[in-house]
């Protein structure tokens, strides 16, 4: 049997008007400490969310999106928050804000590979 690896995740939303409260779910971003795997998956779908709220502007709230797949990564073409460690990264992109992009609470679990699990997420919670 394969090991069980701890990780954790949580969805990344779209929240047009923040005092509204609604949300589109657009990707899910994943750590494990073990592994020091940090990733994000965004399944943006444009259409869609001119439909949700057609006064946002898509691209804008798209290049906010994609930061989150650079920061994962880090490294030096990341900013001073791509430099932090795979730990830190993590807790910074999950933090609570009332910003357009946000993410859900950290959920914990188990798997055996994070990268498949984080697509399988990304399946059940975006579409």
């Amino acid at each position: 049997m394969q090991e069980q690896y701890l990780f954790e995740y949580a969805v990344i939303r779209v929240m047009p008007r923040v005092e509204r409260e609604e949300f589109l779910n657009v990707g899910v971003v994943l750590y494990c400490a073990q592994l020091k795997f940090l990733s994000a998956v965004i399944s943006f779908d444009e259409e869609r969310l001119k439909v949700f709220c057609n006064v946002m502007d898509v691209h804008e709230v798209s290049k906010y999106l994609h930061a989150f797949e650079r920061i994962c990564k880090g490294g030096e073409n990341t900013g001073p928050i791509g430099k932090l460690s795979v730990a830190e990264r993590f807790r910074w992109l999950t933090a609570t804000r009332s910003t357009v992009v946000q993410t859900s609470k950290v959920h914990p679990g188990l798997c055996t590979d994070p990268q498949q699990m984080l697509l399988r997420l990304n399946g059940e919670l975006v579409g």
